[in-house]
C-alpha cells in the first residue's frame, strides 16, 4: 500500500497541474467533449458557458464563509488549545494519520463545512505538533486524511440530495413525492457504506506512511504562526485575555479604538444571535444545518471566542487571504455546469449508461456515472439539480425504488472528491499545498471508497 500511495503522489505531484490549471483544463475538455456529442456549435457552446459562469456566485460566497468564519472560529485562542490538545495525543506517525483521518471522516459525516474545515486544521496542527515533539510525518498523507470527509459527506446528516427529496415542496414532488431519509440516508447499504469507510479509511491512510526519510514534514513558516509573533493571536490574546505577554498599549485610546477593543458590542451581537440559533437548533438539529445555518453558527461561536471585534477581525482577515483561491475559481466550475446543462451533454451521459443497464446493474451504472459528472459539476446540490431528474426517470422505468436513484447519485457525487480539486480548494489553501501532493494519496482512498459504494448498492439495495 505504501509503494501504491507514493506511486500515485509522485505521479499526481508531477503531473496534475494546480488547482486553477485544472479547471481551466477541465473548462477545455468538457467543452470539446460537448462538440463533438451535442448538436451546439462552438459559438453556442461559449454561450452555454457564460450562462452558466455566475449560476454560483451565491453559493461561492457561502463557501468563502465557510472558509472564513470556520478559520476564524478554529485560531480563537479556547480552539486552538483545544486542537492543539487534540493533536499532542499522537505518539507516533500512524496514531496521527489514523486520529486526522477518523476525525476528518467522523466530522464530514455530521457535516461536510466541519469535516471540511476542521479536518485540514486537524491535519495542519497534528504535522505541527508532530515536527515539535520529533515525529516524523509526511504532511501531504496527512492533508489527504484531512480531506476523507468530503468523500463520505453526501452519505451523511447533510447530505443536499437525501435532505432535499426529505423537504415538502421540492422541484421533483410531482415525479417522486417526499422521500423520507429512512429510504436514503437510512437505508442498510449506505450505514454498511459508512461504517466500512470509518474503519478502513484511517487503516488505508495510515498504511501509506512513507519511509522516514522520504517523509516531507509540514514547512517551519507554517508551523510557527501560534502565540508568538503572530498577528492574529497577538489581536486575539489582546482581545480575549489568554496567556502570554500583552504587547505594549497606548495610555488612551480613541473611542473607536475602544469599541474594536470592547466585549459589549460582540456580546450583545452574540447574544442576539442565540436569540436566534437557539430555537432554531432545537427545532431542526443538525440535519436541518444549511450552509447560512452553518455559517452564521460559525459567526457567533468565533465572535464569543475571541471575545473583541478586533480579534476577530484579524482573525478573518487571515482567512480571507487563504479564501483568495476559492473565490476565483468558482465561476469556472460554474460555466462547466452551465455547458453540461444547456448543451445536453449531461443527459447524453446519463442516457448512454440507461441503454445497457438491467434493474440489478442500473444502481451500479448510476453510481458510476455521478461518479463521472462529479468531475465537471462538483457541487453536490447543483450536480442534484440537473442529473436527479434523469437518473428517478430511469429508476421508475426500470421498477426501482426510488431512493436507491437519490442515492446512486449521492454516493457518486461524494466519491470522485478523490481526484476533484474544486472542493480540496479550501484544504490546498489552509495547508498551503499543491493540489498534486494530496490527490495521489486521496486517489487511493477514493479507489477503496468507490469499490465499497458499488458492492454496497448493487448487492444490499
Amino acid at each position: 500500500m505504501r509503494r501504491i500511495g507514493n506511486a500515485l503522489a509522485g505521479f499526481s505531484t508531477r503531473w496534475i497541474p494546480d488547482a486553477f490549471v485544472f479547471a481551466i483544463a477541465l473548462t477545455v475538455a468538457v467543452y470539446l467533449l460537448a462538440l463533438g456529442l451535442t448538436d451546439h456549435g462552438p459559438v453556442a457552446l461559449v454561450d452555454d458557458w457564460y450562462a452558466g459562469f455566475w449560476g454560483l456566485l451565491e453559493f461561492a460566497m457561502q463557501m468563502s464563509l465557510v472558509l472564513v468564519t470556520g478559520y476564524a472560529l478554529a485560531s480563537s485562542p479556547p480552539a486552538r488549545r483545544g486542537i492543539r490538545a487534540l493533536a499532542r495525543l499522537p505518539r507516533g506517525p500512524r496514531s496521527a494519520y489514523a486520529l486526522t483521518t477518523l476525525g476528518a471522516t467522523l466530522l464530514g459525516i455530521v457535516h461536510w463545512g466541519l469535516g471540511l474545515i476542521a479536518g485540514a486544521l486537524l491535519a495542519v496542527e497534528v504535522a505541527r505538533s508532530c515536527r515539535e515533539r520529533g515525529i516524523k510525518v509526511h504532511f501531504p498523507l496527512l492533508a489527504a486524511g484531512g480531506y476523507t470527509g468530503l468523500m463520505v459527506w453526501h452519505s451523511g446528516l447533510s447530505g443536499s440530495a437525501p435532505l432535499l427529496v426529505n423537504t415538502p415542496g421540492h422541484f421533483l414532488e410531482d415525479q417522486i413525492g417526499v422521500v423520507p431519509l429512512t429510504e436514503t440516508l437510512f437505508q442498510p447499504f449506505n450505514l454498511v457504506f459508512l461504517a466500512v469507510m470509518i474503519v478502513g479509511a484511517p487503516l488505508l491512510v495510515l498504511g501509506m506512511h512513507p519511509r522516514a526519510e522520504e517523509a516531507e514534514e509540514i514547512a517551519e513558516e507554517d508551523g510557527d504562526d501560534g502565540d508568538d509573533g503572530d498577528a492574529r493571536d497577538t489581536a486575539a490574546r489582546e482581545g480575549a485575555g489568554q496567556g502570554g505577554p500583552r504587547p505594549a498599549e497606548p495610555v488612551r485610546r480613541a473611542p473607536a479604538e475602544r469599541l474594536m477593543h470592547s466585549r459589549i458590542p460582540v456580546y450583545t451581537v452574540v447574544l442576539a444571535g442565540l436569540v436566534y440559533l437557539v430555537p432554531e437548533l432545537v427545532r431542526s438539529g443538525i440535519v436541518g444545518m444549511d450552509l447560512n445555518l452553518l455559517n452564521f453558527t460559525f459567526l457567533m461561536l468565533g465572535l464569543a471566542l475571541h471575545g473583541t471585534l478586533a480579534g476577530y477581525a484579524a482573525a478573518a482577515a487571515e482567512g480571507a487571504r487563504n479564501a483568495s483561491s476559492v473565490i476565483v475559481q468558482f465561476p469556472f466550475y460554474a460555466g462547466i455546469m452551465g455547458i453540461m446543462e444547456h448543451s445536453g451533454l449531461l443527459a447524453a451521459v446519463a442516457e448512454w449508461f440507461v441503454s445497457f443497464s438491467t434493474p440489478f446493474t442500473y444502481p451500479f451504472w448510476a453510481l458510476m456515472s455521478a461518479c463521472l459528472v462529479n468531475l465537471a459539476v462538483p457541487s453536490g446540490g447543483g450536480q442534484w439539480a440537473v442529473q436527479g431528474p434523469i437518473v428517478l426517470s430511469a429508476t421508475q422505468q426500470l421498477g426501482l425504488d426510488t431512493g436507491v436513484g437519490v442515492m446512486a447519485v449521492a454516493m457518486g457525487d461524494q466519491l470522485t472528491n478523490g481526484v476533484q480539486p474544486f472542493w480540496a480548494l479550501p484544504l490546498l489553501a489552509l495547508t498551503r499545498l499543491r493540489a498534486g501532493a494530496v490527490l495521489g494519496y486521496s486517489a487511493v482512498v477514493m479507489a477503496f471508497a468507490i469499490t465499497v459504494a458499488a458492492l454496497c448498492i448493487t448487492f444490499l439495495s
